[in-house]
């Protein structure tokens, strides 16, 4: 075999050897468990027995569930109020928590992104020009030491082979984090809006109530004022007046909370939206002016686990899970690492690209854990314990979401029947008043029975006030229960 021969058949082997690279890469096994999402629940109901199907009717309207019918994105405009409106697209736009997700949401898009570059060649090249004072000593040479000049001029290549798919699994779980903030994001939108309609709601209710507690405070002063002068004449003992004070006194307390509420609801929606609360005034929302959704979503459990955010945070945390097992396997075996570099070196510039310069380099490097002291077997197992813990959590979020439904639906039902009751007492008392008035301008009563009559009408308006105000917040619980919708017609 000649010289010529040796050498082409050497070449021979090293493209075998190129070759069968790809392949060893292609057919390389991924271990780990490949993720599924648990199975979604088989219930078609919240409520133990059946969900109600409608509430009961209050002035003729009631508020009908539609079964497996989820919510809209834009939920809150189901309430047909502007100023409600703008106040959530002010959030929207100047909130800082919504800020900060997305950013987060960025971020693990990023990581992702650089985390894909495993996958590819890591190619590096340097210059490196030196002077040195070189010892033959070193080699066991008695030749005197000189002192020269060296250019280095190199590239080098590696590639790691992820033949059992640690890389790939990484991969995987740096996947689920951009959906875990994906999924964030579209919580706090979904939040963010709760939270503003909700404080819009409570900000009109207390505007209203304080409303109706002057009035009532001016009615009861009236009686205390009317019944002093019956005591001076005799007609009724001083014991009454007493009595009627401090049913004034105490009324009159209940006045300053009331306001400080609104002050804070009217700061805190501010803030909600993006600003300082002297710097924005919070939108005249009124409670009257805010419609009642009379067709409400109610999705099936099977649904509710594709789309509300904190279900889908809580799979993609055990999605990360999952995919960290696969890591921990992967690293109880062998890692491949190819190598190669090429440069040329020399004493003078001129020479640095001559032929005699050149240098190059192709090996590869095989590295296999044998003894760690239980390490990596030990990583492996704390990685399927943090799968079991995530999936645990992950059944834990779910029965929460179902239980907030059911309690939105029967609030829903509860608070139908309250306004119910609530109503009936307005008409009765209102029916009461108007008979007073009559018996008044008639002279059969006096018009301390009057002012009476109209107390109890008062307060029954107050009653009425606080149970449609709770009636529209549970509303605003079933969508932000169900998810709102966000899932389904947003992608950040």
């Amino acid at each position: 075999m000649t010289h010529r021969q040796v050498k082409r058949g050497g070449n021979l082997k090293c493209a075998w050897f190129l070759c069968a690279i790809p392949l060893l890469f292609i057919y390389g096994c991924t271990v780990g468990p490949d993720f599924v999402r648990p199975m979604a629940p088989s219930l078609d109901h919240y409520n133990h027995g059946q969900d109600p199907s409608e509430t009961v009717a209050v002035k003729g309207q009631s508020q009908r569930f539609e079964q497996g019918v989820g919510p809209i994105a834009n939920w809150w405009q189901l309430f047909n109020s502007k100023p409600l409106d703008a106040a959530v697209a002010e959030g929207f736009a100047n909130n800082p928590s919504l800020e900060a997700a997305q950013a987060s949401l960025r971020q693990s898009n990023d990581t992702l992104q650089a985390g894909y570059g495993i996958f590819y060649p890591q190619v590096s090249a340097g210059f490196s020009p030196e002077r040195q004072l070189y010892s033959p000593a070193r080699i066991g040479s008695s030749a005197p030491g000189g002192i020269f000049n060296l250019f280095t001029l190199s590239a080098s290549v590696s590639y790691s082979l992820d033949l059992f798919g640690g890389e790939h699994r990484a991969i995987e779980s740096f996947q689920s984090q951009v959906e875990l903030q994906r999924s964030t994001v579209l919580g706090t939108y979904l939040a963010l809006s709760g939270n503003i309609v909700n404080t819009a709601i409570a900000m009109a209710a207390y505007r209203d109530e304080i409303k109706y507690t002057e009035q009532l405070i001016a009615l009861q002063k009236e009686q205390v004022l009317i019944t002093e002068k019956q005591s001076h004449a005799g007609t009724v003992s001083f014991e009454q007046v007493l009595n009627l004070r401090s049913q004034l006194a105490t009324l009159e307390t209940t006045l300053p909370p009331l306001r400080q509420r609104l002050s804070q609801s009217e700061h805190l929606l501010a803030t909600l939206a993006g600003h300082a609360p002297s710097e924005w005034m919070a939108p005249d929302v009124s409670i009257s002016e805010l419609s009642l959704p009379e067709k409400l979503p109610l999705s099936l459990p099977s649904e509710l686990v594709l789309q509300r955010p904190d279900i889908l945070v809580a799979e993609a945390q055990l999605h990360s899970a999952s995919a960290n097992i696969g890591v921990a396997r992967a690293a109880q075996f062998p890692s491949f690492t190819l190598n190669g570099s090429y440069g040329q070196n020399a004493t003078s510039m001129n020479q640095l690209f001559g032929s005699n310069a050149r240098f190059w380099s192709l090996g590869a490097d095989i590295t296999a854990p044998l003894f760690d002291g239980g390490t990596l077997s030990s990583r492996k197992q704390a990685a399927v314990d943090a799968y079991q813990q995530s999936l645990a959590l992950y059944r834990q979020t779910v029965l929460a979401a179902f239980a907030q439904v059911a309690d939105s639906v029967r609030a829903l039902e509860h608070d139908a029947e309250t306004m119910q009751a609530e109503s009936q007492a307005v008409e009765t008392l209102t029916e009461s008043l108007h008979l007073a008035e009559i018996n008044y301008r008639a002279g059969t009563v006096n018009y301390l029975q009057v002012i009476t009559a109209d107390i109890q009408y008062h307060q029954a308006k107050l009653g009425y006030l606080q149970a449609q105000a709770q009636r529209l917040q549970d509303t605003t619980a079933l969508f932000i229960a169900l998810g709102g919708g966000w899932n389904k017609s947003y992608s950040p």
